[in-house]
């Protein structure tokens, strides 16, 4: 039987909440159920390597797949037609302009296949709580002043925990992610976690590692100061 977390209470950013270890994770990778998204109950998952993934009409279910998807600095891929769209200068790349509106698309876009979203109103608040907190942050992609695409996630150390991304013009978001993803490398960010396996950021440099090695290369990324706020100032990129 799944361990249930019996907890309502609110946990804070400096609050290290223990998790049942992601040894004990079932096949598919669900470690435990239950407790709240409280910020030091989701710092606390991403520190474990565990992240929260679950529909309104169940718990809050926690997740730790072996194999992790990740994008690593050693496997980033630009597509030529990629590197073409994005050295056209279509669209302008910025961070932490409009978290709410990207957390907003990306709940209410729709998706082939996806009768419905993730991003419950429970996760999109706690997830503007965390940005407001300084650990998660949005990138938001503009094709003539009009929102065309965008990604959000969560920062600790050098790791990037990705969560969602959508894209209203074609290669809006591919092109935000390469952008962001670059910069990151350059400033010397060990590893972009993108969770489980999606053709579309396979395409971009996206591979299956085992959970060990995954947990490795996060307690490395986590030996490193987060860079906390804002990142309109922090997110510059020389590459393109």
């Amino acid at each position: 039987m799944l361990p249930f977390l019996q907890t309502n209470q609110f946990f804070d950013e400096s609050h290290d909440f223990v998790f049942p270890p992601v040894s004990r994770a079932t096949r598919e990778g669900i470690v435990c159920l239950g407790g709240n998204l409280s910020p030091g109950m989701l710092l606390s998952a991403y520190r474990r390597g565990i992240f929260p993934w679950y529909s309104d009409d169940e718990p809050i279910i926690w997740w730790s797949p072996d194999p992790r998807f990740c994008v690593l600095p050693s496997t980033l891929h630009v597509p030529e037609s990629a590197k073409r769209l994005i050295n056209k200068h279509r669209f302008n790349v910025t961070a932490d302009t409009q978290f709410k509106a990207v957390i907003t698309e990306c709940a209410e876009i729709e998706r082939p296949g996806q009768p419905g979203t993730w991003i419950t109103p429970e996760m999109r608040e706690a997830y503007i709580r965390l940005h407001e907190l300084g650990y998660a942050h949005s990138i938001e992609v503009w094709e003539n002043g009009v929102l065309a695409g965008g990604l959000y996630g969560v920062s600790l150390g050098r790791a990037f925990f990705g969560e969602s991304m959508f894209s209203k013009v074609s290669g809006a978001s591919r092109a935000g992610f390469l952008t962001f993803a670059a910069a990151l490398f350059e400033k010397g960010y060990e590893l972009i976690d993108s969770q489980v396996h999606t053709d579309y950021v396979a395409s971009m440099g996206g591979v299956d590692i085992p959970r060990a090695r995954y947990l490795a290369l996060l307690s490395s990324a986590l030996k490193h100061d987060t860079q906390k706020g804002s990142w309109t100032e922090f997110f510059v990129s020389s590459r393109w």
